[in-house]
């Protein structure tokens, strides 16, 4: 019975290790530079960001969306009324859609890209990519995944198939 006790202990002891070890394990988010981002010459800056901020860039790629590709992805504000908008500045031009991976790569990225709303994040958060290269509310240059659920759709939806590291909790 007691070397049962010990071998109960060990498990209790590899297990508390091992969910301390999963919590510094990478995550993958999606980060889009938007079309004026990239009209507005801000990739490399923002490339530059990323990588000093910890992040790889796992995968990328450079596209002119479709009108039905971006109704798919942002299906979830379809009923708002700032949605057409949306879709003719995400159909404007170009984007660059990366897949990004560190630990904490979600909320590390929001916070990176800083509020949606310019006018604020030029406020609240001067050093903040959307500070540094937008002007309003409706184009702020960039995306970041809220959450990992969002994170695992968003990069399927670009990147069929690819990996993605989930919320280790």
């Amino acid at each position: 019975m007691r070397r049962f006790g010990e071998l109960v202990a060990v498990i209790l002891v590899l297990s508390v290790a091992s969910l301390s070890c999963r919590s510094l394990e990478n995550e993958r988010t999606l980060a889009i530079v938007k079309p004026d981002g990239i009209s507005g010459n801000y990739t490399i800056s923002i490339t530059n960001i990323i990588l000093q901020s910890g992040f790889t860039i796992q995968t990328h790629l450079t596209l002119h969306l479709a009108q039905d590709t971006v109704t798919t992805f942002y299906a979830e504000h379809s009923t708002k009324t700032f949605f057409p908008s949306l879709i003719n500045y995400m159909t404007s031009g170009p984007v660059l859609i990366m897949v990004l991976e560190k630990v904490n790569a979600i909320a590390d990225w929001r916070t990176l890209i800083g509020p949606t709303d310019a006018r604020k994040a030029k406020i609240t958060h001067p050093h903040s990519i959307r500070a540094m290269c937008v002007e309003d509310l409706r184009r702020n240059c960039v995306h970041g995944s809220d959450s990992h659920e969002s994170a695992a759709r968003e990069i399927s939806f670009f990147f069929p198939g690819y990996a993605v590291i989930l919320d280790p909790s």
